[in-house]
């Protein structure tokens, strides 16, 4: 995998965390910088690194300043603005669901990583964070047929 499918990744993975651009940006770039800072180079980096870096650096921003809950005025500017209705459904299934629910499925189909890639950045065994993908997927199946 190249640098710039990395740097997307990661920001996709702060992103949806976040739900800020930037401080997205801002995450991803600072992500990147300390990787460079402990390794001294970018040309072979570990993607699961990346994400343990990431990740801590989001439950950093998440001790600083809390998010807002997503009303309904929100909802309807959304809508109205060309969001779909189903990405809002999502994004409300997605809310009800543990963080830790949230950022396995982030990983694996929005960012498409392997389990083992997963699990490490997680610090869990494949088989543990098959059970709990498998888990996290019926709650969110779940919550939208509701």
């Amino acid at each position: 995998m190249d640098l710039e499918k990395a740097y997307d990744k990661i920001y996709r993975y702060v992103y949806f965390r976040v739900s800020d651009r930037m401080i997205a940006e801002d995450i991803t770039q600072e992500t990147f910088l300390r990787f460079l800072g402990k390794n001294g180079t970018l040309h072979e980096y570990d993607i699961k690194y990346l994400y343990t870096i990431a990740r801590n650096l989001c439950i950093d921003e998440y001790r600083r300043v809390k998010p807002e809950p997503i009303t309904e005025e929100i909802e309807e500017t959304a809508t109205s603005e060309g969001i779909p209705e189903e990405s809002i459904m999502v994004r409300q299934a997605l809310s009800k669901l543990s963080e830790e629910d949230r950022e396995i499925i982030l990983l694996r189909h929005v960012n498409g990583e392997d389990a083992g890639t997963i699990g490490k950045a997680l610090g869990i065994s494949r088989f543990a964070l098959y059970r709990r993908l498998k888990a996290a997927e019926d709650r969110l199946r779940k919550e939208l047929e509701a």
